[in-house]
């Protein structure tokens, strides 16, 4: 690792709009998957009787999704440009994936939005960039994929341009904070040089919007917060929780507190990479050991964080939610799974407290009734069980969350405030 300033980069975009094809084709401009990977992703593409598909295959490497064509997981691939090293969280499209694409936006600085010109605004599209405002990415590079397809039209590109800034408006995001960029990630236009097929864009390459990107601030000054991923027992060692520090730093020696199981020490011993290290930062995926602390004691969805400033535990919370899918109404009493962090907690809806406008956030209605698709609402929420999760004012990265039931997401949102145990 480069000691170059590093970015997380979340891809978004409506399913077939080409994401897969863009990363590939980002990995192999910047030199990050050699020339031979890509030549045998040809020829198996072009077995399957899916030529063309080579640059996704870079990415969509599950043998299951090659045979679908479309991506499931989010696939973590790193690239250099001049002036940063980016993790590409690929975020898949499809609307059952959504809750992989809460977890991967949210822990994005900034996000490239493919939007396809033979397609334009598509409802994922909506639904991604509505995500990406709720998440907090603050900062949009629009792609304009597909160019070659409508043959570098520039009043099919000015099209789509103007119908994702109407987008923006509704969703409260500045168009002023986008770049747009008439690209083709199939035939290279545009991503790391300038192109002859669209003498008439005279903006940056996608590479240049990239390395033009404002430097993320580590969230370094919040108190530490932990969420706990796993719980395991290593010989010679003990037990070690294992998760990823959202904020703050965890020094050898600190004294933590486990939220909500109410269990506290003095941190032993630190790993990162499989070596020991004295202290770890926000975005470091980090295993270690506290003393007294055993297997039963803890568990997966708890945060870790200082004695003296522990994670709050919610008796209540306070939240504002977009309903992105639900077959008839949520009225209060509804108890679907919020899934905050890495904790899964069914949670029931106390109150809805009012209605609001999605693009606008006025209020419409107090009090109503119910919600439906396309809503968005503040409501109080009951967690079932102990829960840790904070207002995303002051704690960001513990602060939004999706509710699933059915086997799919219902609705995003973000903590206002919380009422502690």
């Amino acid at each position: 690792m480069s000691d170059q300033r590093h970015q997380n980069l979340a891809v978004i975009g409506h399913v077939d709009h080409g994401k897969s094809t863009m990363v590939g084709r980002l990995l192999y401009e910047t030199g990050s998957v050699p020339e031979h990977v890509i030549e045998q992703h040809k020829e198996e593409a072009e077995e399957k009787g899916k030529g063309g598909f080579e640059f996704a295959y870079v990415m969509d490497n599950l043998a299951e999704e090659r045979e679908r064509g479309v991506t499931i997981d989010i696939a973590h691939q790193e690239f250099s440009t001049d002036e940063y090293e980016f993790t590409i969280v690929d975020c898949p499209g499809h609307r059952d994936f959504v809750k992989n694409m809460i977890t991967g936006a949210s822990q994005a600085d900034n996000a490239v939005l493919v939007v396809a010109a033979d397609d334009g605004v598509a409802p994922q599209t909506r639904e991604h960039v509505f995500l990406s405002r709720t998440l907090g990415i603050d900062e949009l590079i629009v792609a304009v994929n597909k160019m070659d397809v409508v043959d570098y039209d520039e009043s099919k590109y000015n099209e789509v341009v103007s119908g994702v800034k109407d987008l923006f408006g509704q969703v409260g995001f500045n168009p002023d904070d986008a770049k747009f960029i008439a690209t083709s990630a199939f035939e290279g236009d545009n991503v790391s040089e300038h192109s002859d097929n669209t003498p008439w864009y005279d903006g940056p390459t996608l590479l240049e919007a990239l390395n033009d990107l404002p430097e993320p601030q580590p969230p370094t000054d919040a108190p530490l917060r932990l969420p706990i991923q796993d719980v395991y027992t290593i010989s010679g060692i003990g037990t070690v929780p294992v998760g990823r520090i959202e904020t703050g730093i965890m020094n050898m020696g600190d004294n933590v507190s486990f939220q909500p199981s109410d269990v506290g020490g003095e941190v032993k011993t630190i790993e990162m990479h499989h070596e020991e290290v004295d202290k770890a930062e926000p975005g470091d995926n980090v295993g270690f050991n506290v003393r007294g602390i055993g297997k039963d004691d803890i568990r997966r969805g708890d945060v870790c964080g200082p004695a003296d400033d522990p994670p709050s535990v919610a008796e209540t919370f306070q939240a504002q939610v977009v309903v992105m899918q639900h077959p008839s109404v949520i009225t209060a009493g509804y108890t679907p799974v919020f899934h905050a962090h890495t904790a899964q907690v069914a949670c029931t809806i106390e109150s809805i407290d009012k209605k609001m406008d999605p693009s606008s956030g006025e209020t419409q209605e107090e009090n109503p009734d119910f919600i439906q698709s396309g809503d968005a609402a503040v409501v109080t929420v009951r967690p079932q069980k102990p829960l840790s999760i904070e207002p995303s004012s002051e704690i960001p990265e513990l602060g939004s969350f999706a509710v699933r039931d059915m086997g799919q997401t219902i609705a995003a949102g973000k903590v206002l405030s919380v009422d502690e145990a």
